[in-house]
């Protein structure tokens, strides 16, 4: 063989095998951690992100999903993305209280209607502030659930007074609100109410009323509160390890992008679709719903006040305008109302 012959094989076989390896390259493999039970519909929406991501990048990554609590607990998803323990993780922000104060504003009890809503409020508000504190990860989008509703065993609360000395279940701003209703809060995570319940360390608690289905809560409960005048939410995040993040290649970043903002909305319709399944459950087990006066509605809502007051003050005195942010909550809600 003719030695210009080898000068001309040698670059077609390094082509050839450079190509073979972009072709039998390895996926970038990542973990997800999440609280929710497998079964619930924020887990399931959260497999689906999963499933669509390895579809739309032809399979260049792929997603392992770890729900219910099985990678991380609930308090340290967002520590564990951080960290590395997970690369991607779906949790409250008041799991982990006072780590996120610019974000704590979404949850105030300003009368939250719908998750829908919520969920618009949450993403408008993180990307008007973008606060630092959540540089650490790269967010990939937040959601928040609908009307947060006081739920009761034994007793039925019709008005304040009857609120008062229950131990109730609250974590972040919903604590403030059963502190200010009279109550006791006790800060449990959400796999640990049912057996509380049970149990009667608490006598009740406030959260969306899709809980009553999806995490089986209207077997131990009796009555609603319909106390929506005064109804928070509990907003959630979903991050991604930032190193992680900055491995990815920029094409696929832009596709993960893309399936992110057509997520936000799947989870607040989400949201809503299960208030109402929990809501057609809990009536099927005989319980009962109790509608404020327009009296006792005004009284609550003069209760909670100093709720909103006393994040305004806080904030201030971390340097931030407090009252600018909630201000930008309140107009984001009624906006998108």
């Amino acid at each position: 063989m003719k030695k210009s012959t080898y000068f001309w094989i040698i670059p077609f076989f390094l082509s050839a095998v450079f190509f073979t390896s972009i072709l039998h390259a390895k996926p970038i493999k990542l973990t997800y951690s999440n609280f929710f039970p497998p079964t619930h519909i924020q887990s399931i929406l959260a497999q689906q992100w999963c499933d669509e991501i390895k579809k739309r990048t032809d399979g260049k990554i792929i997603v392992e999903y770890y729900p219910a609590q099985t990678l991380t607990k609930s308090r340290q998803v967002y520590d564990g993305v951080v960290a590395g323990l997970s690369d991607i993780g779906m949790a409250l922000f008041a799991y982990t209280r006072g780590r996120f104060p610019v974000m704590e504003a979404v949850d105030l009890p300003l009368g939250y209607n719908s998750g829908v809503v919520a969920t618009k409020v949450v993403n408008e508000v993180y990307n008007e502030f973008k606060p630092k504190e959540l540089s650490d990860t790269q967010v990939m989008y937040l959601n928040a659930h609908g009307a947060g509703l006081l739920h009761t065993k034994g007793v039925a609360v019709r008005t304040m007074d009857d609120a008062k000395g229950l131990k109730l279940r609250g974590h972040g701003t919903s604590a403030k609100v059963i502190q200010a209703l009279g109550g006791t809060a006790v800060s449990l995570p959400m796999p640990e109410l049912y057996p509380s319940l049970q149990k009667g360390v608490v006598q009740g608690a406030i959260y969306p009323v899709e809980v009553n289905k999806g995490w089986r809560m209207g077997e131990v409960t009796d009555y609603i509160t319909k106390s929506t005048v005064i109804a928070n939410t509990s907003s959630f995040y979903v991050v991604m390890n930032k190193q992680k993040w900055n491995s990815i290649p920029a094409d696929l970043q832009k596709i993960i992008s893309q399936i992110n903002q057509e997520w936000i909305p799947k989870h607040g319709d989400a949201w809503d679709e299960s208030d109402r399944i929990g809501m057609e459950y809990f009536l099927s087990l005989d319980h009962q719903v109790i509608e404020l006066s327009d009296a006792e509605a005004k009284r609550w809502k003069e209760a909670i006040e100093p709720v909103i007051d006393h994040y305004i003050d806080k904030m201030n005195k971390k340097g931030f305008d407090g009252k600018k942010i909630v201000e930008f909550v309140k107009s984001s809600l009624e906006k998108n109302r």
